[in-house]
């Protein structure tokens, strides 16, 4: 089973969440891949992707701020 190591970059109240919010959000799993916890868009989205992307049915598409990412980039592995 597939737990949760830790949070890639800096808890959102540290990127400014004032209303109390605990996203977007990205970790770490014990299996090497990420997760993110972001704003639904698979259906504003899905129809807009280049031509030689795609995803399959128990994916969804998810948006993260920029922040998050930007803050986040230091603590992405590099290999």
């Amino acid at each position: 089973m597939t737990h949760v190591v830790r949070r890639i970059g800096v808890p959102p109240h540290e990127r400014g969440s004032i209303s109390g919010a605990n996203c977007p959000d990205l970790f770490e799993l014990t299996d090497g891949n990420f997760a993110a916890i972001g704003t639904a868009a698979t259906a504003e989205l899905e129809d807009k992707l280049p031509a030689d992307a795609s995803r399959a049915d128990d994916e969804r598409i998810v948006i993260i701020t920029r922040q998050t990412l930007v803050r986040a980039k230091a603590d992405i592995p590099d290999v």
